[in-house]
Parts: C-alpha cells; structure tokens; sequence
C-alpha cells in the first residue's frame, strides 16, 4: 500500500522559509515521480512541484519557481520541498502524491495516492 505522510508546515512570516517533508512508503520509490500540490480555500488544487527520482528531473509551476526547491532522499524515501520567499498567497494546505505526471505545464496526481496534507499559513 503506497503511503505518504506530509509534515513540516506550520505559521511563518513573509519573507520567511519552511521545508516540507514528504515520506513516503509502500512503493519503489526511485520509479516513481513524486509531486507537491496545495490548495487555499476557495481556490482549485494547484501543482507546485514534481521530482522524478530516478533522474532527479524537477518541474515547478510559474508561481513558485525561483522560491521553492524540490528534492529527495532515497536512503529515507523522502521527498523535500524547501520554501523560501513566502508570500501571503503561498498559504494554503500542501499535500504531496505519488506517483505524478507533468505534461504541457501541468502536475498532475490524478491516479496516485495523496497525504493528508500539511497547513502554510504565511502572514503578512
């Protein structure tokens, strides 16, 4: 059973930075890519991030690129995603999914299995 257990949110400052864990069990984790998404209220699920393990291939959506960094541990099965430069708008409930698809822009979880997230709340 492919499990993922999310941690590492919590309140932070504008400006400020979070590192998010994702670990990760039930599944061969160097075959898979590895995605993080979130959600504000109110607003659609977004694709943040994705990172295929294998060959360490990253993608980020145009909103956080720049700011946030992607990466993985494969002795811990666990994949990073390091925040910095957060803003307001970055406030949401993160959730990371494997395994994930990039195609034309879009990360999507549509057919993996997800956390159940982690709360970034960013004050201004």
């Amino acid at each position: 059973e492919v499990q993922l257990v999310e941690s590492g949110g919590g309140l932070v400052q504008a400006g400020g930075s979070l590192r998010l864990s994702c670990a990760t069990s039930g599944f061969s984790f160097e075959s898979y890519s590895v995605g993080w998404f979130r959600q504000a209220p109110g607003k659609e699920r977004e694709g943040v991030s994705c990172i295929s393990i294998g060959d360490g291939t990253t993608y980020y959506s145009d909103s956080v690129k720049g700011r946030f960094t992607i990466s993985s541990d494969s002795a811990k099965n666990t994949v990073y995603l390091q925040m910095n430069s957060l803003k307001p708008e970055d406030t949401a409930v993160y959730y990371c999914a494997a395994p994930v698809t990039y195609w034309g822009g879009i990360i999507s979880g549509e057919h993996g299995s997800w956390g159940q997230g982690t709360q970034v709340t960013v004050s201004s």
